[in-house]
């Protein structure tokens, strides 16, 4: 689940920032309704059932897309295979982690920490993509670490299970991001997604000896709710980016935050932290400073 998609530069030869308010709002819907179903269905399922029923619908929704593509079942082909494997590991696990941490910690301090990404990916991309580290950038790398301790105040509050697993599904994502980047040099992303529910579906039946939870009642709309909204909120949030530059869609996915403090405030009286509130402007200002530093170098 990373922020900004790796093909957040592509544009359309009509860019709408109406459109692209619009898709960004059912991305910021799909994102905050996954949160609660995940931590609804997190009684009755663990995390790996959830990753392997949320692969298996992407998968059904792919294979019947596929047919009415431009490559068709060619899109499937791939010579890339390990890193495609590389990238679905790293998916799983901060996904896995990611469903485990929103059924023990507010809803918006791991949304806070999960909005900080692209920060890590611009810390990394020098090293593992050749990318040009710049002051700007090693600027707002730095600040969006100080972001990250306003976030967790380590020393301050209590650090458990959940706060470990927010911060470590951050690394996954990173990979992930990464490998994606490297991947849409020479793969479409219908061959991207057809891999990554695929394998993930796999990766999920290993971890499970073959044995899936099967939902029950209630749960199997919070599954199905997983699966759907998975697919829609990135599908929609690569729309935005398609109508509108970063520097508009970003600024925008970031109401993420306030969006699912008032949803953990309704649904599940999780009391709002200004703390969280402050380290997100901090990584919010981070990431825009990250933007522009791109937005220059092209």
């Amino acid at each position: 689940m990373s922020s900004i998609p790796a093909n957040a530069a592509v544009s359309t030869p009509s860019p709408s920032t109406g459109r692209a308010v619009a898709w960004v709002c059912v991305a910021l819907l799909s994102f905050s309704t996954m949160a609660v179903a995940g931590r609804e269905v997190a009684p009755d399922l663990d995390t790996f059932s959830i990753m392997f029923y949320r692969s298996l619908f992407g998968l059904a929704v792919v294979l019947c897309i596929l047919p009415f593509s431009r490559q068709g079942f060619s899109a499937v082909k791939t010579r890339r295979l390990p890193l495609h494997l590389t990238r679905n590991a790293f998916h799983f696990a901060g996904q896995n982690l990611w469903f485990y941490a929103v059924s023990l910690v507010a809803l918006a301090q791991v949304f806070a920490l999960e909005l900080t990404t692209p920060i890590w990916v611009a810390l990394l991309a020098p090293l593992l993509l050749g990318e040009r580290i710049t002051a700007l950038r090693m600027g707002a790398i730095l600040l969006g670490f100080a972001g990250i301790l306003i976030v967790i105040r380590p020393g301050f509050t209590a650090i458990g299970p959940g706060e470990l697993a927010a911060m470590a599904c951050v690394a996954g994502f990173v990979g992930t991001v990464i490998a994606t980047k490297t991947l849409t040099r020479t793969e479409s992303t219908l061959t991207i997604i057809f891999w990554m529910t695929f394998s993930q579906a796999i990766m999920a039946l290993i971890m499970l000896w073959g044995l899936p939870v099967v939902p029950q009642g209630k749960a199997i709309l919070w599954v199905l709710l997983i699966g759907l909204c998975g697919l829609l909120a990135h599908f929609s949030l690569t729309q935005a980016y398609r109508y509108a530059d970063a520097t508009i869609v970003a600024p925008m996915d970031f109401l993420r935050l306030p969006l699912i403090t008032v949803v953990g405030m309704i649904l599940y009286r999780e009391e709002p932290d200004v703390w969280v509130f402050v380290g997100g402007a901090v990584v919010f200002t981070a990431n825009y400073l990250t933007i522009q530093t791109a937005r220059r170098k092209n």
